[in-house]
C-alpha cells in the first residue's frame, strides 16, 4: 500500500512538473471557431442565453482529460465560449446516477454533462451536450475531428440548441485559451456548488502556472458560486 501511495505521489509530481507550460487537466485538445444556434426549450428556463432564439459565434475546444493516446478511454471534454460565458462539460454516464459522474469514453460521440448544477434566474439546471443524430459525428480520434460536426445542447433534459464546429484555430490560439466557468458567467446562468467553488482557485492557479492569461478576478462571481445560489 505504501509503495502504491508513493507511486501515485511520484506520478502526480511528474504530471505537475510537465504541466509547467501546458494544461494539467485536458492537456490534449483542438479548438474551433463555431456557431451556437439556440431555439429555446419551449418554456422559459430563466437564462437569456438559453431562452432567446438566435445564433452566436463561439469557440469550442474538444479535449481528452488525461491525454491518453489514440482512441484509448479517457474523460472527454467539450468547452464552449459564447460571449462572456464559458461552459465546461465532461463525458458522463447516461442513467440517473452516472450522468452526474465523469466517465471515460473511447469516442467523442458521447454524452457530456456539467456534473454539478447551474443556477438560472428561476431554477437549477444541469447542462449537457449530446450527439446530434442529424449532424456529422465527431469520431473517436482527437487528430481526426472533422469541421462541420455538431452536438445538441440540452438543459435539464430539454434540447435548446445546436453547436457546430467550424474552422480550426491555430495551435498558438488553442494553447492560449483559458476557460473559467466560474468567473466567465452571468447572473442568470452560473455554476454553483462546492465542487465549482473549489475549482475557482484551481483554475487561476493552473493557468498562471502554464503562463496563460487568466480571466478577470470577478470576486462577485466567485462568491455567488460559493454561496450555492
Amino acid at each position: 500500500m505504501r509503495m502504491l501511495a508513493a507511486a501515485v505521489i511520484v506520478a502526480l509530481g511528474v504530471r505537475v512538473a510537465r504541466s509547467r507550460h501546458r494544461r494539467f487537466l485536458h492537456p490534449d485538445g483542438r479548438s474551433f471557431a463555431g456557431m451556437l444556434e439556440i431555439w429555446g426549450a419551449g418554456e422559459p428556463l430563466g437564462a437569456d442565453l438559453l431562452d432567446r432564439p438566435g445564433r452566436h459565434e463561439v469557440i469550442v475546444r474538444i479535449s481528452k482529460g488525461a491525454g491518453t493516446r489514440g482512441t484509448r478511454g479517457d474523460i472527454r471534454g467539450v468547452a464552449i465560449r459564447v460571449g462572456e460565458v464559458d461552459l465546461l462539460l465532461s463525458s458522463t454516464g447516461t442513467n440517473a446516477v452516472t450522468k452526474r459522474l465523469p466517465v471515460p469514453r473511447r469516442s467523442f460521440d458521447t454524452v457530456y454533462g456539467s456534473i454539478t448544477p447551474y443556477r438560472s434566474a428561476t431554477r437549477k439546471l444541469y447542462l449537457e451536450a449530446v450527439p446530434d443524430p442529424d449532424g456529422r459525428p465527431l469520431g473517436r480520434d482527437l487528430e481526426s475531428l472533422p469541421a462541420g460536426s455538431s452536438l445538441l445542447l440540452r438543459a435539464s433534459d430539454r434540447t435548446v440548441g445546436r453547436v457546430t464546429l467550424g474552422e480550426e484555430l491555430s495551435a498558438a490560439a488553442n494553447e492560449a485559451l483559458a476557460f473559467d466557468p466560474v468567473r466567465n458567467a452571468t447572473p442568470d446562468l452560473h455554476p454553483t456548488g462546492t465542487i465549482h467553488g473549489t475549482r475557482a482557485f484551481a483554475y487561476r492557479l493552473s493557468q498562471r502556472w502554464r503562463g496563460a492569461t487568466p480571466a478577470d478576478p470577478n470576486p462577485r462571481a466567485v462568491a455567488r458560486t460559493n454561496a450555492h445560489r
